[in-house]
């Protein structure tokens, strides 16, 4: 008789308390799926920033604007490979509610700076030379069906127009993807001068400056050149490295990684009591038949390496299927959300982690049983019967 025939009677033999078991599992791995892809995609601000790319705001605050002649004395510092700048718009389209993350950059040296971004060489030329042209992420221009050559107005709940509005027309000239897929495309870009240019405050300023180092080694010693250079100034600098301004920007919504870890940990606990009281259960209803298997010849090994699979096969059953909810879940989240949460995905990382954790359930719920099966007396397993 094949081992594993016998697994599968004995699992199938109490096909409601499967059922709930499974389900219990499943429960616990959706969960862990789709906060884990959400932690992900809250961290990827942090995760794909590039080592050598460092910003530089307003030592007062991230909202206060810096001197234009900022950006020439910056990329005449020793170390500093490409230098761009940019202001937030806080655009909006048709309706307050529908935010959209835009921003007036310098068409020229934003996409050297951000080399992860790809966009085609004939649409980056056309937006470069029209100056009312706009380029979207791909992951905004699904969430509104844009196009090249659409013309979108966007409006502001920040600057007005000196034309009486709150609404620039941008012309989309171009669609920018990433070459890693949970990296945000979720964002317009347009022009600064044309920006500056027609909107009310006017002024010769930048919301902050992004910049590439020659070698990240240099690091620390252009961002403490920089700061150096305009300190005491009416505009003193702050300046760090990508990942740490994303992270602390990140840390002022609370501990995302801390409420996470709870989430998860207290389901896997649960799950893991549910799973192991449901794994004892069952052993210990099957007493008198570990006993008959061993008088029949079962080494006292063998039941142990059966039960031990027995689990194994009942969380990874569960497991893959939770994996599976949570990936459906991700998918429909990312589409219906996309104006709200970065790029959501199930990536390598979580499916690989989510299999360690799916053994690791296995093997803890079912080691108690197992264990008690390995010693059990054939004498007194028979007087159980």
């Amino acid at each position: 008789m094949k081992d594993l025939y016998l697994i599968y009677k004995n699992l199938t033999r109490k096909k409601l308390r499967l059922f709930l078991t499974c389900f219990t599992i499943f429960i616990a791995f959706l969960i862990f799926g789709a906060v884990t892809a959400l932690q992900g995609a809250l961290n990827s601000g942090v995760e794909m920033s590039a080592d050598n790319r460092l910003i530089t705001v307003n030592k007062i605050n991230f909202t206060q604007p810096l001197p234009f002649a900022y950006v020439n004395k910056v990329q005449n510092i020793a170390g500093v490979k490409e230098v761009s700048y940019a202001n937030w718009f806080g655009g909006f389209y048709q309706e307050p509610a529908k935010q959209v993350v835009t921003m007036a950059v310098d068409p020229i040296t934003y996409f050297s700076v951000y080399e992860e971004l790809v966009l085609p060489d004939e649409q980056k030329s056309k937006w470069q030379k029209n100056r009312r042209g706009a380029v979207v992420g791909q992951r905004l221009a699904k969430t509104y069906n844009w196009k090249v050559g659409d013309t979108v107005p966007m409006s502001s709940n920040i600057f007005s127009n000196k034309d009486g509005t709150q609404t620039w027309e941008l012309q989309i000239e171009g669609i920018f993807t990433a070459k890693d897929p949970q990296t945000d495309t979720g964002y317009m870009l347009f022009h600064y001068k044309y920006f500056m240019e027609t909107q009310i405050w006017g002024g010769d300023n930048v919301g902050w400056l992004m910049l590439t180092t020659t070698d990240t080694n240099l690091n620390e010693q252009v961002a403490k050149a920089i700061d150096d250079s305009f300190a005491n100034s009416a505009a003193e600098t702050q300046t760090s490295t990508e990942a740490a301004f994303n992270k602390a920007f990140i840390e002022q919504i609370g501990n995302i990684g801390l409420i996470i870890f709870g989430v998860v940990f207290m389901a896997f606990f649960t799950i893991l009591v549910v799973v192991g009281n449901t794994m004892v259960l069952a052993i210990r209803e099957r007493t008198g038949e570990i006993a008959v298997l061993k008088t029949l010849g079962f080494s006292s090994m063998r039941v142990f390496r059966m039960i031990l699979i027995e689990s194994c096969l009942l969380a990874f059953f569960g497991g893959l299927l939770g994996l599976g909810g949570a990936y459906l879940a991700v998918l429909w989240a990312s589409a219906a959300m996309a104006r709200f949460l970065p790029n959501l995905v199930l990536d390598q990382g979580i499916v690989l982690q989510a299999l360690g954790y799916m053994l690791l359930l296995g093997l803890i719920t079912g080691i108690v049983p197992a264990l008690r099966a390995l010693k059990l007396n054939i004498v007194s397993g028979l007087q159980g019967v």
